[in-house]
């Protein structure tokens, strides 16, 4: 450990132009990469390729979980301004990007087989505004269930790729760690072939350890903090699809049962 911390002394002093050592000489990182062990250069294509996929991902979720968002505060205002479910149902097609129209979609089909066994005639749908003459509903519950399994597809579709971002959260500090141990192999390897503890010996390994280490939080950084916002946003939607469906069953209650 004394002799590790040496030299990553002596590379502290390099960096700042420490005295009697000429900081032209340095070379760059891409060189430094360019210039490392395959299994160095292995170790920093997976960070990269997991960096570039955690920001893809989420800039894919941001994009959509705003759509969704927009799309569902467009249906509640269509949802609670019709006087028939049938019109709201004229409209989820346009609108199928927001989690509540799922719900909807499954609660009224529920609600409109049952209601259809008692009139097969029926024709235009369920109509919550009209009180006479309607079938009456035979289980609430159905439709409580037809609800909950419609939320759990809808918050399963807004947590799609959110575990990658998790799993680079975890996994790319070791990766980088596994570079900078094999790093500071290399660097002890050169002193026991050269004989020297020299900086010249062993600062390539350093370096190229150094880099790995500072790749893998690169990596992992920006993923806790995707993961952790989509996250809280995915618990947002299922909240309102909570509310919604609440509010999707009391109409129900008081015009079909």
């Amino acid at each position: 450990m004394y002799t590790l911390g040496s030299l990553l002394l002596a590379l502290l002093l390099q960096d700042q132009g420490g005295p009697g050592i000429d900081t032209a000489s340095g070379i760059g990182i891409l060189n430094r990469v360019a210039g490392s062990s395959l299994v160095a250069q292995l170790v920093l294509l997976a960070l990269v390729f997991l960096s570039i996929v955690s920001w893809g991902i989420f800039l894919y979720k941001w994009w959509t979980f705003g759509r969704a968002a927009r799309q569902s505060a467009q249906f509640l205002d269509v949802f609670r301004r019709s006087n028939k479910f049938s019109e709201v149902q004229a409209v989820c097609r346009s609108l199928e990007q927001s989690p509540l129209v799922g719900l909807f979609q499954s609660g009224y089909a529920e609600l409109t087989a049952q209601l259809r066994q008692g009139s097969p005639d029926m024709a235009n749908g369920p109509n919550p505004q009209k009180p006479a003459g309607r079938p009456t509903l035979k289980n609430l519950t159905g439709v409580d269930r037809a609800l909950l399994r419609a939320s759990g597809l809808e918050v399963n579709k807004l947590e799609h790729y959110v575990s990658f971002l998790a799993t680079t959260a975890s996994i790319a500090p070791f990766i980088g760690l596994f570079g900078t141990v094999w790093g500071i192999m290399g660097a002890f390897e050169r002193i026991g072939q050269t004989g020297s503890t020299s900086l010249g010996s062993v600062a390539p390994g350093i370096s190229e350890a150094l880099i790995a280490t500072a790749a893998g939080l690169a990596a992992a950084i920006p993923a806790v903090l995707f993961y952790n916002y989509l996250t809280q946003r995915t618990k947002l939607f299922a909240s309102d699809m909570d509310d919604f469906s609440m509010e999707f069953l009391n109409i129900v209650e008081r015009n079909f049962t």
